[in-house]
């Protein structure tokens, strides 16, 4: 006859195995970049994705990232791989600055896919060098405003609780202005030496295309990420290393016009989501984007020219 005591010890141990063996799992499922990288003595180079629109939510999960490998001793060097229009203006601002900061410590590199255009330019710009394939679109040195087209609301005008601090035209284009201002400032100081453009036709938004871009000094060379990474990887002065990918980013859910192209108007990324506030306040939105929302009534522009060139 099998004594109580020592049964329930035994259902006990049991249940501890296998609680001990689901949180061993649950461990190794969210952490594999913890013991790959904080744990190891290897160095490694770091491919942080920047492939879709820039949200405050998307750009707070970057900024964490490269935070977190500045921190790293064993992280050398971070490429970053860009893909994406922009977006809003205040989380571009804050990617360019956690750029800039991590460059101060560690080389960074730029790999451009298809797109670094407006804000997401502004995240590069902080970048040792800036890869680019051929067809590469880069540039696009503007800030706008902009409401729903459906809001009804005509400029100058919000509605709720805060309609008293509603900014006027006047105080909205000087907004715009001194992003501008501060957004071309940036290229030039971070770009200046390589630009063979000038201040004002920066200031334009154009938008350079693959081997334009380089000859103009958006970039630097043609090359793919994995150029950018053993650049990288030789700045830091390390030749054997490990490469990690990290996407700390997930999709937002708001449709945007792709400019350019004869496909335009049927192709469709992501960007923001819903412009309302929390207490229901339609609120204006300023954008560092290249690319057209859909069911955006533009409000400013810094800029109504640019325009892509390749030649």
């Amino acid at each position: 006859m099998n004594n109580p005591i020592d049964t329930y010890v035994a259902t006990a141990l049991q249940s501890y195995t296998v609680l001990a063996i689901v949180a061993l799992l649950i461990g190794a499922a969210v952490a594999p970049y913890a013991v790959a990288v904080a744990e190891s003595n290897q160095n490694h180079v770091v491919v942080v994705n920047v492939d879709e629109p820039i949200t405050g939510s998307s750009a707070q999960e970057t900024v964490q990232e490269l935070r977190q490998l500045r921190q790293n001793d064993s992280v050398k060097a971070v490429v970053l791989s860009i893909n994406s229009p922009g977006g809003g203006a205040a989380a571009s601002e804050s990617m360019y600055l956690a750029v800039k900061r991590l460059s101060e410590e560690k080389p960074v590199y730029t790999s451009v896919g298809s797109t670094a255009a407006s804000g997401a330019y502004y995240t590069a710009i902080p970048s040792d060098r800036i890869y680019v394939t051929p067809g590469s679109l880069v540039g696009s040195v503007g800030v706008r405003a902009s409401v729903p087209s459906s809001s009804g609301l005509p400029p100058g005008v919000t509605t709720g609780p805060d309609k008293a601090g509603a900014m006027t035209q006047d105080e909205w284009y000087a907004t715009i202005e001194s992003m501008q201002r501060s957004f071309v400032g940036s290229v030039m100081q971070e770009r200046g030496e390589n630009l063979t453009v000038s201040r004002e036709t920066v200031s334009e938004a154009t938008v350079y295309v693959g081997g334009r871009a380089v000859n103009t000094g958006y970039a630097d060379e043609i090359g793919s990420t994995e150029d950018a990474i053993a650049a990288a990887a030789a700045d830091a002065g390390v030749s054997n290393y490990q490469v990690s990918y990290r996407d700390p980013a997930e999709p937002r859910t708001l449709s945007l016009l792709a400019s350019g192209g004869s496909d335009a108007t049927n192709s469709t990324v992501t960007v923001e989501q819903s412009p309302m506030a929390d207490d229901g306040v339609q609120r204006i939105r300023f954008l560092m984007l290249f690319g057209t929302l859909e069911n955006e009534r533009i409000v400013y522009n810094s800029t109504d020219q640019g325009g892509v060139r390749d030649e």
